[in-house]
């Protein structure tokens, strides 16, 4: 009855090495893909949201010009793309551990040990997708493990859940 390979008798230290063993991280082209997944999703809610309040409400299209003719950054938009980013990025990720963009490229997001990540990990990956030229982060680094700065400060992964979905 006391088999050494009976899985109730591994130390946990075991179990841990063997889970992160078996994590296999996204490839770069998967993370291109959730993210212009995904960036198309965020944009379309803003824009279907001024839109249909819009059709309420014409005055709010002012929402859409920049702040002063000599400046082409509108600080009010920048702020309706933030609160929309957190509002899909945290509640996907933080109870599904996944975006529409990583449910399409067969994706997740998990902590360094392969566990669904904390909400604190949730709301640090969407503060730190924030910051000017994030994206490219990925370019940098290890190639085998694609990691961008919200990942690795962060302390989460995005990886391979099954084989992609066929075309």
């Amino acid at each position: 009855m006391n088999d050494l390979n009976d899985s109730h008798d591994l130390p946990r230290t075991q179990h841990r090495a063997e889970r992160i063993a078996a994590l296999v991280p996204a490839s770069r082209a998967q993370r291109l893909a959730n993210l212009l997944i995904d960036s198309a999703i965020c944009a379309a809610a803003v824009l279907g949201g001024i839109t249909v309040y819009a059709a309420v409400d014409p005055e709010v299209l002012k929402v859409l010009q920049p702040a002063s003719p000599d400046t082409p950054w509108n600080p009010r938009m920048s702020l309706i793309m933030l609160l929309v980013q957190f509002a899909y990025y945290v509640p996907m990720e933080g109870i599904f551990g996944v975006t529409l963009g990583k449910l399409v490229t067969s994706t997740r997001t998990v902590d360094e040990e392969g566990r669904p990540p904390s909400w604190t990990q949730v709301l640090a990956r969407t503060a730190l997708r924030q910051i000017p030229f994030e994206p490219i982060s990925i370019l940098f680094g290890d190639p085998a493990r694609a990691r961008a700065w919200h990942d690795r400060f962060s302390k989460t992964l995005v990886v391979r859940t099954a084989s992609p979905m066929k075309r």
